[in-house]
């Protein structure tokens, strides 16, 4: 059985070697074509001097040669560090910078945004893909030259970094992610396993690289022998077009994030397509808003629809697959555990919660991280030991119940649980119901202090497409359904609303603008 991501290729190219691995726009790969390529790239990164253990970083825009470059740097040896391309460069920088990359895989069209970064003070000893100026990092090949070179082998270990994926924190501050072969090989394992994922499926690669959704899709389709279709930047922003593409495509397993679903049943068209390829819907990363999963669900009556749920430490951790449309006022449960995963539910001093009631959720499994990248101070908050024996649990930072049917409730972060006005409010709690206004397309809610320090609960919305609600009609809604002390004190109305590189809500972004607008 195969221990390392990148034997996985080599398995799938060895069992059906003229089957598509990657597709994407008009150029596609079989698992021969694949893995011959990646093996090339691996030659060029050894003979620069990239070696076990090292971090290559991929600055790249959707493409097969990001697949290429991924189990390229595996077979190195090396963990790969996908780049936001549409991050700053002194975003870039700082990645580069703190996970000590000195190694880069680009593409030729990146060239202004490779000098960027290494004029923001990136020190990048080689560069592939691109040609730069002498002086500013040596090239160490191109695309074109990897039909003709040499593979070689490399020593790697399952317990050897496999990627770094870099998310925000708290204060903004980029942090490193850690996972393993081994950790990334059983999160493959269990997912396809749930989802009963066979070689001839067609799975989407809808999210980003720098995203952990897109994980399962890498190194599923591998692990399977299965073809994966990359979803390119340019259909991610036309719901109709994308909608058009899946089609096409015959994608059968279709894994995103619910914001991408709820553009699909407003905006894509899609009555106008064959779906009866599709046969799983799977979504993840924030609550999805139930009533436009309905109406999704009744478009795609062929489909099977679940809900996944693990932040990026744990990879995918619990799933619930709805068992038929829900309920109108119905809130989606996180589901049961994934096959080896264990679990705590623990209050605020670290004590174990009688069964059914709230406590944040910890998570003991395969398919957990290493831990983040140089940064101790964040492991000793994040892991938790509750008896001394060395078995640790990873910290969520997300509350849960367990409900009475034995599945895991979502009630939100832990820091959107907040006491304003004396009271104890959850914050997603207040968005929920918003969300649930028939003139509401999706809502946001979140809590700044005022100028004593108090917390204040502050909401914005966009409206469906035709609709003429305003502010007054929204805040009867709330009005009818929410406590005093769990009205926001003020309410935005947004044509779109700001948006992370994953797709979510900025919701610091909103907080931030109330702030201008309160300092104005």
């Amino acid at each position: 059985m195969a221990e390392l991501l990148h034997e996985l290729l080599a398995d799938a190219a060895a069992r059906r070697p003229d089957h598509p691995a990657v597709i994407c726009r008009d150029r596609s790969l079989s698992y021969r074509e694949l893995d011959q390529r990646a093996g090339a790239l691996t030659g060029r990164l050894v003979h620069a001097g990239v070696r076990r253990g090292d971090r290559v970083a991929i600055l790249m825009n959707k493409s097969v040669d990001c697949v290429v470059a991924i189990y390229g740097i595996l077979k190195a040896g090396a963990a790969y560090v996908p780049l936001d391309p549409t991050s700053p460069a002194q975003r870039q920088a700082f990645v580069l910078s703190d996970c000590g990359v000195r190694f880069l895989v680009a593409e030729p069209r990146k060239r202004s945004a490779v000098v960027s970064v290494i004029g923001a003070g990136a020190d990048l000893a080689g560069v592939f893909g691109l040609e730069l100026e002498p002086g500013v990092a040596a090239s160490i090949g191109s695309w074109d030259d990897l039909d003709s070179a040499d593979p070689v082998a490399v020593s790697t270990g399952a317990g050897d970094l496999c990627y770094v994926l870099y998310t925000s924190g708290s204060t903004g501050t980029p942090k490193g992610i850690m996972h393993t072969h081994a950790s990334a090989m059983a999160w493959a394992r269990v997912s396809t396993s749930a989802f009963g994922l066979q070689p001839d499926d067609r799975l989407s690669n809808y999210a980003p690289l720098h995203f952990d959704l897109s994980t399962l899709d890498l190194f599923g389709s591998a692990l399977l022998g299965a073809t994966m279709v990359m979803i390119p930047e340019e259909h991610l922003k036309l719901p109709a077009s994308l909608a058009g593409l899946l089609a096409a495509e015959k994608i059968s397993v279709f894994y995103t994030v619910p914001y991408a679903l709820i553009q699909l049943e407003l905006h894509g068209g899609l009555e106008r397509y064959d779906w009866s390829s599709l046969r799983w819907v799977l979504f993840g990363g924030e609550p999805m808003s139930v009533k436009h999963l309905r109406s999704l669900m009744s478009r795609w009556p062929g489909a099977r629809f679940a809900n996944v749920y693990g932040p990026t430490e744990t990879n995918g951790c619990t799933y619930h697959v709805l068992p038929g449309l829900p309920p109108a006022d119905a809130t989606l449960p996180i589901g049961r555990l994934n096959d080896g995963v264990e679990r705590l539910i623990i209050d605020e001093t670290g004590a174990p919660v009688a069964e059914g009631e709230p406590g944040e959720l910890l998570i003991r499994a395969a398919t957990t991280m290493q831990g983040y990248w140089n940064r101790p101070d964040l492991n000793a908050r994040v892991f938790f030991d509750p008896r001394d024996s060395g078995a640790k649990y990873v910290r969520t930072g997300d509350m849960v119940r367990v409900g009475s049917d034995g599945n895991l409730e979502f009630l939100g972060r832990r820091d959107r649980l907040i006491k304003t006005r004396g009271s104890r409010v959850e914050l997603d709690d207040v968005e929920a119901v918003l969300a649930s206004s028939v003139s509401v397309e999706e809502a946001a809610v979140f809590a700044r202090p005022d100028e004593n320090g108090s917390l204040l609960i502050h909401a914005a919305a966009t409206l469906l497409g035709g609709v003429e609600a305003g502010e007054a009609d929204l805040r009867r809604h709330l009005k009818e359904r929410l406590p005093p002390y769990a009205q926001p004190v003020s309410l935005t109305i947004y044509s779109k609303f700001p948006r992370t590189a994953t797709g979510k809500i900025d919701r610091r972004r909103l907080r931030d603008e109330v702030q201008e607008g309160a300092s104005a």
